[in-house]
């Protein structure tokens, strides 16, 4: 009897947890995001031209070398290489990273589903989940269109992650703060890359360019929204309970952003890139374990806000190399110091 009584108290304490029509300011961040779902949003198909002459995929092009600021094309070895194969590594790295979106959306899209299955009537969390899910589905069509113009039989994520992502969106309805810290993980990597590129201002194949600049600019609100309902929820949970988590973050964070960022074993040996260099690029270099830190000054924003950056916090967060000063501002540009020469 006492566990029943214990499991109904829990039970309402979720249901009770998913209700927050009474927090109006909430409500209203919501509603502006799904309004702006409705008044400014992109057809994969209606907005892309893919059988534009200048769409077409060409051996030899340039436009295909990967920027000084993605992580690889702004290692040595690979500026070192001939331009047809920087060309080579640079499609299929970009391919790659489209199918690796495909998959995190495809998780993030039944993860959302299975959440909003749950909440009460009336809350304008389900309508806002229900705009963000058809936008997804929309990028796995943008992304798979992309991969297939290029032509390479990329893998995506790794195996391993894979499998598991059967299992990740079953913990949107029970443990759905963890899963939206998921989500974090998997969305800045991404958004912060494509973002570096845009700014760079470097020359892109059409077909990249357009789908990074849809791509930023649908992911703003998605990002926005994962950090506006753990804000919410994050604050509310007992002391405790954030002490744990704050544990867990950076882990997650660190855990999910490798298995996207880094290619999978079949690009190295496609290449035969030494191992050396695989290491260099994403842990030893200065430059590797800086975009590491970049990558998530807005999630440890995030952290400072809702009491998860406590000092044994903050030595997980430096033990994953992940650590650093928190963003002033969301999508802060992180800007080199100027040194003035005399």
């Amino acid at each position: 009897m006492a566990v029943k009584t214990a499991r109904t108290r829990v039970i309402r304490r979720w249901r009770k947890n998913m209700d927050v029509v009474d927090d109006t300011e909430y409500v209203n961040k919501l509603e502006t995001l799904s309004a702006g779902s409705v008044r400014r949003n992109f057809n994969p198909y209606g907005d892309i031209d893919w059988d534009s002459p200048e769409f077409a995929v060409t051996p030899n092009d340039e436009r295909w070398i990967l920027p000084s600021t993605d992580p690889f094309g702004m290692h040595p070895w690979y500026q070192a290489q001939s331009r047809e194969r920087q060309i080579e590594i640079g499609m299929w790295r970009q391919a790659n990273v489209a199918k690796v979106g495909l998959h995190f959306e495809s998780i993030l899209i039944r993860g959302l589903m299975n959440y909003a299955f749950w909440v009460p009537n009336g809350s304008p969390e389900y309508r806002y989940c229900l705009h963000e899910s058809v936008e997804e589905c929309n990028h796995t069509l943008m992304f798979q269109e992309m991969v297939n113009r290029i032509g390479i039989d990329v893998p995506g994520m790794p195996r391993m992650l894979k499998w598991l992502s059967q299992l990740i969106p079953l913990a949107a309805g029970p443990l759905p703060i963890v899963f939206f810290f998921g989500v974090l993980a998997g969305e800045e990597p991404i958004d912060h890359i494509q973002k570096n590129v845009l700014r760079e201002g470097k020359a892109l194949h059409p077909i990249m360019e357009r789908v990074m600049a849809i791509h930023v600019a649908e992911e703003a609100r998605h990002i926005s929204f994962a950090h506006e309902y753990l804000h919410k929820r994050v604050t509310s949970t007992g002391r405790f309970k954030r002490f744990v988590l704050s544990l867990h973050v950076p882990i997650i964070m660190r855990v999910l952003c490798q298995a996207i960022v880094v290619p999978p074993k079949a690009f190295w040996e496609e290449f035969d890139i030494p191992k050396s260099v695989k290491k260099e690029i994403f842990f030893d270099r200065p430059q590797g374990r800086q975009f590491l830190r970049d990558t998530f000054g807005d999630v440890r924003m995030l952290c400072h806000e809702t009491g998860l950056m406590n000092p044994l916090a903050k030595l997980i967060w430096r033990i994953c190399k992940i650590d650093g000063q928190a963003s002033r501002y969301r999508s802060e540009p992180q800007r080199q110091h100027v040194v003035a020469v005399a």
